[in-house]
């Protein structure tokens, strides 16, 4: 946009004014061969712009074409320990050479285009150059000209075509720019049906955590066929824990999402305290709402400032973050870096293990003391002893509030007051870990947890 309107503007308007004054230079010099030069005008504006933009063209195809093996070879080289374990450094190559067989034949197809096209041009432009100074001559014989005016028409119309040209060449920026705009306005004016700052939205004090799913159906928007849930009803009691299990695609993480109200259902309603969540001031909402994903995501600051980003407001004491990773399990590995609550982070948490990161967003999810909690598979990425800890932490966080538990491993959630299971989007079954057990072989948690204990 920038090259829009500033750069390419400039040369429209040096543009029009070289033509202009061309062309009036040309009709007061000598209007006879003025008329003949602008005749073929377009011609050798043609040939010009014919060759930058044939030119720009094939270096964009040749890159384009090159473009899969380039990756590949990406690809080879950051995974060259997987490549040399097993001995496929030829199958590689082998593959390299059969991905630069397009490339190869349309880069000679462009080269003959080029050829053909460059070769073209230029012997239109000779044979302009040859009428000029033919026509020129004859003028110049008759005494209706001097040589003198010939060379100055002839160099002053030779020039406008390159400006000319030149500012044809632009044409595809302007497209570029157009397209810019375009996107650009495309965003500003986008209306989003679920609107976080809703003026006249229900602004909660506190909230119980009585969480209801009414006849709710709902489908991904880029994935519109697929249903995940139809008519689906479920209760979450407040004050409560409840675990959600069920195989993969049954649409556990799904509920975590409408909670959340990442997404709103096509029909039901979802209720939260008896009221319509999408009747709440969001933002206000979700400030009594804390999650806990498989995947914490740490921002690439210090470990205090990952923490801080859980509370209500900027001021938080030194000590309300010592106790929240006190209550996370996360304080005692804390004290042990050289830089203690100052270590940075790195880019995602990179600095840190898996366990680390998850306790750091558990404290995260402590200093914020929500009322409603939702885990989503918060130790299924963990090994044995990082499970404990980070499991006796939310153990320690779920006491008192209302929790939602999103797990793989059923031995994490046996102690939850309500275990639901879930498959296609149905409740299957629902009741205490000691009640699903006593259904025998045709429950399906009893079949989830025999699974689980021959797999283990």
């Amino acid at each position: 946009m920038r090259s829009l309107v500033g750069e390419r503007v400039s040369l429209l308007v040096q543009t029009i004014s070289a033509v202009s004054v061309a062309c009036t230079l040309g009709l007061a010099i000598s209007w006879k061969l003025s008329i003949v030069m602008i005749a073929i005008q377009p011609v050798v504006v043609g040939c010009f712009y014919t060759q930058r933009i044939v030119l720009k063209s094939i270096s964009k195809k040749a890159i384009k074409a090159q473009d899969e093996s380039s990756k590949l070879a990406a690809e080879a080289v950051s995974n060259i320990r997987t490549i040399t374990a097993f001995s496929s450094q030829e199958r590689i190559l082998k593959l390299l050479k059969m991905v630069q067989e397009g490339p190869q034949r349309e880069n000679i197809r462009q080269s003959w285009l080029a050829g053909i096209v460059l070769a073209t041009s230029r012997s239109l432009m000779t044979c302009t150059s040859a009428l000029n100074y033919w026509y020129g001559a004859r003028l110049i014989i008759d005494g209706k000209i001097t040589s003198k005016a010939f060379f100055e028409l002839f160099i002053l119309f030779v020039s406008t075509g390159r400006v000319i040209a030149d500012a044809g060449a632009m044409t595809m920026d302007l497209a570029k720019g157009s397209d810019a705009v375009g996107s650009v306005f495309a965003v500003l004016d986008r209306y989003t049906n679920i609107e976080p700052e809703k003026p006249d939205g229900f602004v909660p004090q506190n909230i119980k955590g009585q969480i209801k799913f009414v006849n709710v159906d709902f489908a991904y928007p880029t994935r519109p066929d697929v249903i995940i849930f139809k008519n689906f009803s479920i209760d979450i009691d407040e004050g409560k824990s409840t675990a959600i299990v069920g195989p993969s695609g049954s649409g556990k993480s799904t509920i975590i999402g409408l909670i959340e109200r990442f997404y709103d259902p096509l029909k039901g309603i979802v209720k939260i305290d008896g009221r319509d969540i999408r009747s709440y001031h969001l933002r206000s909402l979700r400030q009594h709402i804390g999650l806990v994903s498989q995947e914490p995501i740490l921002f690439a600051g210090t470990i205090r400032e990952n923490i801080m980003y859980g509370g209500a407001s900027d001021k938080i004491d030194e000590s309300e973050i010592i106790e929240a990773a006190k209550a996370a399990n996360a304080h005692d590995f804390i004290v042990t870096l050289s830089d203690g609550y100052d270590t940075y982070c790195g880019d995602r948490g990179v600095q840190l293990s898996g366990g680390q990161k998850q306790r750091i967003a558990i404290a995260r999810a402590v200093l914020k003391n929500p009322s409603v909690l939702l885990l989503d598979e918060a130790t299924s990425a963990l090994d044995n002893q990082s499970e404990r800890m980070v499991q006796d932490a939310l153990g320690r966080l779920m006491v008192g509030r209302t929790s939602v538990v999103i797990a793989h491993r059923l031995s994490t959630i046996q102690n939850c007051d309500t275990i639901t299971v879930l498959d296609k989007g149905k409740v299957v079954e629902c009741g205490t870990h000691s009640s699903l057990l006593a259904k025998g072989p045709t429950g399906v948690y009893f079949s989830l947890v025999s699974l689980q204990r021959t797999r283990y």
